[in-house]
């Protein structure tokens, strides 16, 4: 079948282990389902993966994507929950200490076809297209958990979101301004603080500006870049919620700010089935749908990588089939 995957780790140089080509069809064991992939969305986790991070050499070649929506034998239509977790385990999957995604062990949606355990096949709403539907999976619902099952924020109160074109950060703007609260959102140039503007956001400002007063909540995604501004401006009492640090750790993590004022650091990962299943029922109560940057058939994969390595995001990038 044809599928796009990694076919080494290669550290340096990602997109030298991108490959474009055929693989095996894959047979799903029992208790497991065989999408037929109609769209899936890119995510960072696939530039890591071609870096050989977070997956053991062995596992190559990997087919990448973690997310995706398509079709069972049945004809219904699904949307993929990528995290995949022991079956022994009861309770919240993303703390399950022998958790995996899709790409890591288990071969992932850049294919024709993907398989996975039925219950990680969600129904996908009738109102979003089988494209809308593949960016629910990481960048989504990494973004619902951050903010309605982490963040502890209200309607009515300020939320920072650091970083304006990415895919967590537009889904942030998106699902904060849906749920009534004020989104103040950063972006390095005046076309990634436009694209926020018109997804929402009440205010927007350049990386590390003074804002006009501090707010209840930052999101960040970034890390070593944004982090000292982020904690600078919460109020006393805020809360950071982090799920990611793209540009790096950083080190310094302001301990006397952070016991003065009170506040407090929120790790945040990915999210649920049900998590899922109610982001999916949120989207189509409220209306709103994912900002989609760049929508290209699987077969010009590289193009895409390409553009999320480079930074050029404008909301998610999608592969269709």
């Amino acid at each position: 079948m044809f599928a796009v995957y990694a076919a080494e780790p290669s550290p340096d140089d990602p997109l030298a282990a991108l490959t474009v080509g055929e693989r095996p069809d894959p047979t799903a064991p029992d208790g497991w389902v065989a999408v037929t992939v109609k769209a899936a969305s890119l995510n960072m986790h696939d530039l890591w993966t071609l870096r050989g991070v977070g997956i053991k050499a062995e596992q190559f070649p990997m087919i990448l994507g973690c997310d995706g929506a398509g079709v069972l034998a049945d004809g219904s239509e699904v949307v993929l929950h990528s995290v995949v977790g022991d079956p022994s385990w009861s309770g919240d999957e993303t703390l399950d200490p022998k958790r995996t995604l899709l790409t890591e062990k288990h071969q992932g949606a850049f294919a024709d076809t993907v398989v996975v355990p039925a219950r990680n096949a969600l129904p996908k709403p009738a109102g979003l297209s089988f494209a809308e539907a593949a960016c629910m999976g990481t960048a989504w619902l990494t973004a619902y958990r951050m903010l309605f099952v982490k963040s502890g924020l209200r309607p009515g109160q300020t939320m920072l979101v650091q970083g304006s074109s990415g895919g967590v950060s537009t889904a942030l703007i998106e699902l904060g301004k849906a749920a009534g609260l004020r989104v103040w959102v950063t972006g390095r140039t005046e076309e990634k603080r436009a694209l926020a503007a018109e997804l929402g956001a009440h205010q927007t400002f350049e990386s590390g500006a003074r804002l006009p007063e501090r707010v209840d909540g930052a999101f960040e995604t970034v890390g070593k870049a944004t982090w000292a501004h982020s904690m600078r401006a919460l109020k006393p009492g805020g809360v950071i919620v982090v799920s990611g640090s793209t540009s790096g750790p950083d080190p310094s993590a302001d301990l006397q700010r952070l016991f003065f004022l009170q506040l407090r650091v929120v790790g945040s990962t990915m999210g649920t089935r049900e998590e899922l299943g109610d982001l999916l029922n949120f989207c189509e109560v409220a209306g709103i749908r994912p900002r989609i940057g760049a929508e290209l058939p699987m077969e010009k994969a590289e193009d895409g990588f390409a553009q999320m390595l480079a930074g050029e995001t404008a909301g998610k990038i999608v592969f269709t089939r």
